[in-house]
């Protein structure tokens, strides 16, 4: 059980198990199977290691703003709340994960909702959801399994079919499919964009930059003075003391410099891994579609995504964070509950993700506009399910993403109702 739960929970070994039989399907040579093989997994753990780094970065700006800003509250991090979920419902949310991987296969199979979802960990954050709903609702083990697996798998294999028609838009192509689960967010960001059709061409990769900002088109380039204004500002408001806890040895005022490179040089990594393993998964994907579930593809993590629009990308963290920020004084203002922090990391990829999906129909009208509307979506619906988590002792923390929310209160609601 417990090897298969790690291997469910490691995508580069799954998509080099899908480069693998893809390439035998293909009866290709030792040689070319190995070195495929390999691509994949290593051009994964690459894409994951440039990942990390941007994490890291951006959870230490976040420690600063807070910080500098007095911003007290709960700051929705899945991660955290996943280890609190597991320690109480092991079994449960671990068999809920693989019961769901399996069932994402069958719905692939025999519905017209074909996409095979690769970013696991994902699948692990929405399998302790799922868990400790039916939990909350006083269902046993063996049917919370049951029902959480199942309706996992099915939504493995729908929501991405409902970004589908604007990941075609943006990559020129239908092999691929956005796998991350705020993919509500994402097609409603793409929906939005629309409003502002007639500005299509007016993408944020064309934008005009005055001569005096002429760097800006270099994407790193412009990545690293954003980044650079963002962590002084949060370093100064935090003042040189807290600066230090963070800094260690390193001088207070070097700290944010080198923090905001940092997080330039994992954008860098995590595109050249998406660039690697991208073309060797979309090539083995092919074969394994053909003889085992016709029309199939692969659901990918975001950044796969990004080189489309990199600058969208930079465009939708600022706009979704924003966007955060203005939910958190409208929480503090009407004195709500809870008052939920957006989490730097998560509006990047996923304020980042919402924002190239509105720039592919509204150009950067729609990245804006989109992006924002994903940041007070991923503040404001966490609040709903909180009292609910609390109750489990789930304490202190929840789940920030779209789908997670959206599933999570109708089920709640429907469980209500039938209770």
């Amino acid at each position: 059980m417990n090897i298969l739960i790690s291997l469910l929970s490691t995508p580069a070994i799954l998509l080099g198990l899908v480069a693998f039989v893809g390439l035998l399907a293909q009866k290709k040579g030792g040689v070319e199977i190995l070195t495929g093989t390999f691509k994949t997994i290593i051009g994964f753990l690459v894409f994951s290691a440039g990942g990390s780094i941007i994490t890291g970065a951006l959870q230490k700006f976040n420690t600063l703003f807070q910080t500098g800003f007095n911003i007290q509250g709960v700051i929705a991090s899945p991660e955290a709340a996943t280890a609190l979920a597991q320690k109480e419902f092991a079994l449960v949310t671990s068999s809920t994960l693989i019961l769901g991987f399996v069932m994402n296969l069958v719905f692939a199979r025999i519905t017209p909702f074909k996409n095979i979802f690769f970013t696991t960990g994902h699948s692990l954050f929405f399998a302790c959801v799922l868990s400790l709903i039916f939990k909350a609702h006083g269902f046993d083990d063996v049917l919370a399994i049951v029902l959480g697996g199942t309706l996992l798998g099915f939504m493995s294999a729908f929501l991405p079919a409902l970004c589908q028609p604007f990941m075609r838009k943006i990559t020129g192509s239908d092999a691929t499919a956005i796998g991350h689960f705020n993919m509500f967010g994402y097609a409603l960001s793409g929906y939005i964009g629309k409003f502002f059709s007639k500005y299509e061409s007016e993408s944020t990769e064309t934008i005009k930059f005055p001569k005096w900002l002429s760097f800006f088109k270099d994407f790193l380039m412009g990545v690293s003075v954003i980044m650079l204004v963002l962590f002084y500002v949060a370093t100064f408001a935090a003042g040189e003391t807290a600066t230090k806890a963070l800094a260690g040895s390193q001088h207070w005022l070097v700290f944010p410099l080198i923090q905001a490179f940092t997080f330039t040089a994992g954008m860098s990594i995590l595109m050249t891994g998406v660039r690697m393993f991208l073309g060797e998964i979309t090539a083995a994907f092919v074969s394994i579609s053909e003889k085992f579930i016709p029309n199939s593809r692969p659901a990918l993590d975001v950044p796969t995504v990004f080189p489309f629009a990199p600058t969208a990308v930079i465009v939708g963290f600022l706009s979704s964070y924003a966007a955060g920020l203005l939910a958190v004084f409208i929480m503090i203002l009407f004195k709500f509950p809870i008052v939920i922090i957006p989490a730097a990391h998560i509006c990047f990829f996923s304020g980042g993700t919402a924002a190239v999906f509105g720039n592919s129909t509204g150009g950067w009208r729609g990245a804006i506009a989109g992006s924002f509307v994903a940041g007070l979506l991923l503040a404001f619906l966490p609040v709903v399910l909180f009292p609910l988590y609390g109750q489990l002792g789930i304490q202190g923390s929840t789940f920030p993403n779209i789908d997670y929310n959206v599933t999570g209160i109708l089920l709640d609601g429907i469980l209500s109702i039938f209770k």
